[in-house]
Parts: C-alpha cells; sequence; structure tokens
C-alpha cells in the first residue's frame, strides 16, 4: 500500500493540471495506481467498519478471499458487465439458466469479495446476477464504455498479483463464462476416436492473451485453432484443467 502522503501528493499535482503520464513519471508510480487516484476514484474514501472494498481500506492491502476474486474477474472479462450511469454501480454477471450451479458459484464469489446483497433478475436463457454497491469500480477497473473486444483489457499491478497465484481459479472464471468441455469426435483411417475437450472463445485479443498467460503460469498446453478460439486437448492438459475448472453445471 502507499502512503496516503503520496496519493495527496497525486491528486495535487493533477488538480494543477497535470496529465495522469506525466504525474506517474514526476511520483516514480505505475500509470494505473495514478489512474485510480485520480480518475477512477478522485476523492478519499470515507472508512468504516462498513467499508469492505479492499482497495479502500487502509488496513488491507489484498481481498480477504484471493480465489474468489480471480474467478469473479474471469467470470467478469467473460459474461459481466458493470454499469456505472446508475447512482449506485451495478456488477452483473449473465448465467445460462443450463446451468444453475454456476449462479450459485458467481453468487457466492460476489458475496466473499464484496457484495451484502446479491439478486437474481430471470432473463431470456440466462439468469443476471447481480449486485450494487459503491466499490465495484474499484475492484474492476478494466469496466468502460462499450464492448470490451473494441477497448484495451489489461490487468493492473496489483491485480496481476492477487491473479498469478491463483490462476486456476481466474481460468475457473473464464472458462465457466466463455468456455466449455466436451467430448471431441474424430475419425482417423475409419476408426473413431472420442476424447475430452476444452475450448475457450473471446471476441478480445486482450482476454485471449489473458488466458493464455494464466495457462502458461499452469504450464498448461494450449493452441489457437481459430482466431478467436482456444483449445486444450492434449489429454495431460485436459487432465490438468480438470484439477482447476472443474463442471459447469
Amino acid at each position: 500500500m502507499h502512503p496516503p502522503e503520496m496519493r495527496a501528493r497525486a491528486r495535487a499535482l493533477r488538480a494543477r493540471g497535470h496529465d495522469i503520464r506525466s504525474v506517474a513519471r514526476s511520483l516514480s508510480l505505475p500509470y494505473t495506481t495514478v489512474w485510480h487516484w485520480c480518475v477512477d476514484r478522485p476523492e478519499p474514501a470515507v472508512f468504516g467498519s462498513a467499508v469492505r472494498c479492499f482497495r479502500c481500506r487502509p488496513d488491507q492491502d489484498d481481498p480477504p478471499d484471493q480465489a474468489a476474486y480471480a474467478y469473479l474477474l474471469g467470470l467478469y472479462l467473460g459474461d459481466g458487465h458493470m454499469v456505472t450511469t446508475d447512482r449506485t454501480p451495478v456488477l452483473r454477471i449473465y448465467c445460462a439458466d443450463a446451468w444453475p450451479n454456476l449462479i450459485g458459484q458467481c453468487d457466492t464469489a460476489m458475496r466473499a469479495v464484496l457484495a451484502n446483497k446479491v439478486q437474481h433478475i430471470q432473463k431470456r436463457g440466462c439468469v443476471a446476477v447481480q449486485s450494487t454497491a459503491r466499490h465495484w469500480p474499484c475492484l474492476f477497473p478494466q469496466h468502460g464504455p462499450g464492448r470490451k473486444h473494441e477497448r484495451p483489457i489489461v490487468l493492473t499491478e496489483w491485480q496481476r498479483t492477487i491473479v498469478e497465484p491463483q490462476a486456476g481459479d481466474f481460468l475457473r472464471g473464464l472458462f465457466h463464462s466463455d468456455g466449455c468441455r466436451f467430448a471431441n469426435q474424430v475419425t482417423v483411417r475409419g476408426k473413431r476416436y472420442v476424447y475430452p475437450r476444452y475450448m475457450f472463445h473471446n471476441e478480445s485479443t486482450d482476454i485471449m492473451g489473458l488466458c493464455q498467460w494464466a495457462l502458461d503460469l499452469l504450464g498448461i498446453a494450449w493452441r489457437m485453432n481459430r482466431r478467436n478460439s482456444l483449445s486444450v486437448a492434449r489429454r495431460e492438459a485436459v487432465a490438468a484443467l480438470d484439477r482447476h475448472v472443474g463442471p459447469k453445471s
């Protein structure tokens, strides 16, 4: 955690007209850290026992449940959306009706990370699992206008610090949202073979890159079978991913 005086200096420089990049350079800080202080949360947070946001508490550096945060981040990057135009931000994850267990896992992760209350809104063919909380934008700075594949999606330094040791949970969120495990069938010289295979599909090259990065951290072999589709098919790679991802149902 940076001392409060550093945050105050950054905000003072910004108030005098300096842009984010020049403030970061002058204070030897990451660009994303200064952006969070001066743009995403320009006013000092009000602390107290009711504040659960680990980014806004001076006594807490990381989420109390890092695995839950990594999992929820994966879900958000896949099928998540954040509404910040209302008075209080809303984090919304869309879960297909076909996977009722996924709905429960998403609900549990939201509560472990920040939410005091989670709503399930039935939509056509899916359920929107959502929570209203003022501090969701602090925890998911990837939010922004437009579709995710039309804007940069980059993890901040503090997010990478959390996700790296929890790469398996992060992948579980990604594959539970935009991935699947199925029985692939091939015929070779007239003989039919059936074997399990994972697929991950996303239009964002940045999110696809994060999936590749997490797989590499765990030593799981993958290949791109299409521009927007990744495959994990080797027997040992599928077995390794099974240990982390598990059933989606």
